[in-house]
C-alpha cells in the first residue's frame, strides 16, 4: 500500500474535474503523506446533488494506540463497517499519482503510478472525526497485474469516473462493488510523477 501520493493541481482545477465547489480551499498542489492535510471530495448528504472540496488529514484515529490508520483493507471489520454503511462518511481523495517502492534494503526504488487518461483521478476513502481530528483513510484492495509486478500486497482503490456518485451516495451493497483493482491497461508507471 502507498504512504505517499501527489496532487499536482490547484483547488480550482480539482473542483472543476469533480464538479465540486472549491470554497476557500487554499490547495495549490503538493505531495501528501500520512498526517498531512489534503483536499477530499464530499457529497452534501442529500442525494449527492452537490459536491464540495474539504481539507482533511490523512489518517483516522485508531481503535487502539496512537498511530493514525491510513488504509482500510478489511471491509467486514466492525471498526469500519458502520462508517462504510453511511454514504455521508465516504469521500473521494483526488490524486495525480501514487508511489510504491520495490526492492529491498539499499536497492529500494520508488515507482509512480497514475491513470493514463485522467490528469486527476480519485481514491475511495472514508471519513472519521473524533474531537479535533478530521481525517480520512484510503481503501485498498488486491493489486492489479501492473502494481503487483512492482509491489505485491495491496493497492489503493481507484474509482472510475462513472462510479464517483455511486461511491458518494449509494447504499453500501451497491457502493461495495466499487472496491476492486483498477485495470492495469488504464494505468501508467514511471520513476517520476507524471
Amino acid at each position: 500500500m502507498t504512504n505517499l501520493y501527489r496532487l499536482d493541481a490547484p483547488a480550482s482545477a480539482i473542483a472543476a474535474a469533480f464538479g465540486a465547489e472549491a470554497g476557500d480551499d487554499p490547495w495549490t498542489g503538493d505531495y501528501v503523506a500520512p498526517g498531512r492535510p489534503a483536499p477530499v471530495i464530499v457529497s452534501d448528504g442529500r442525494g449527492g446533488s452537490r459536491r464540495y472540496l474539504r481539507p482533511k488529514l490523512w489518517g483516522v484515529p485508531p481503535p487502539q494506540g496512537t498511530r493514525p490508520v491510513t488504509h482500510v483493507r478489511n471491509l467486514q471489520s466492525p471498526f469500519w463497517i458502520g462508517t462504510l454503511r453511511h454514504p455521508e462518511l465516504r469521500c473521494l481523495v483526488p490524486a495525480t499519482a501514487f508511489a510504491l517502492w520495490s526492492g529491498s534494503g539499499g536497492a529500494r526504488r520508488k515507482h509512480w503510478f497514475s491513470v493514463a487518461s485522467r490528469r486527476v483521478f480519485a481514491f475511495a476513502a472514508i471519513l472519521r472525526q473524533i474531537e479535533d481530528w478530521p481525517g480520512f483513510a484510503i481503501l485498498t484492495t488486491d493489486p492489479n497485474r501492473l502494481v503487483a509486478h512492482y509491489r505485491p500486497g495491496a493497492m489503493p482503490v481507484i474509482v472510475h469516473a462513472e462510479d464517483h456518485d455511486r461511491w458518494l451516495t449509494a447504499d453500501w451493497r451497491e457502493a461495495e462493488g466499487v472496491v476492486t483493482a483498477f485495470p492495469s491497461q488504464l494505468m501508467a508507471v514511471g520513476d517520476t510523477p507524471p
